[in-house]
């Protein structure tokens, strides 16, 4: 199952810019097979470095993992063309270089090892006996 989807793509980097590193049969349109491969390899890599901390498939997905998807699969696309640019290799370098942190229990994907979903932001109260009563400050 991949992380992102056509649509993912197009929010993120523009109609014109799928079309241009997916389309090879020049028809001016996204080859969604080109572009289905990528989005589907892209994950597969990505569920190398996961696979070791987090039972897969996430459910839910976190939405950052769709974002590194798309890197990813946009790196893959353009390796070996000409549209290969120091943005897009640094995209990709930033994405395996936070999944080797994930994987290694530095960054967290906000979601547990079994998969359920991290509080976030909790705070916990413990109703515990006084320290100081009434009788021990005396007249203060």
């Amino acid at each position: 199952m991949a992380y992102a989807a056509q649509t993912d793509m197009v929010s993120r980097f523009g109609e014109d810019e799928v079309v241009a590193i997916t389309d090879r049969q020049m028809s001016g349109a996204i080859d969604p097979d080109a572009l289905g491969d990528a989005l589907d390899t892209a994950s597969a890599e990505m569920d190398t470095y996961l696979s070791g901390r987090y039972q897969l498939p996430l459910a839910p997905v976190p939405r950052f993992l769709v974002t590194l998807c798309c890197d990813i699969a946009r790196y893959q696309l353009c390796v070996g063309g000409t549209r290969l640019s120091d943005d897009i290799r640094d995209r990709y370098r930033d994405a395996v270089r936070f999944l080797e942190l994930a994987a290694a229990g530095k960054v967290t994907l906000g979601v547990t090892a079994v998969g359920q979903v991290q509080p976030v932001n909790t705070v916990e109260f413990n109703v515990g006996t006084k320290i100081f009563s009434q009788r021990d400050r005396g007249a203060f």
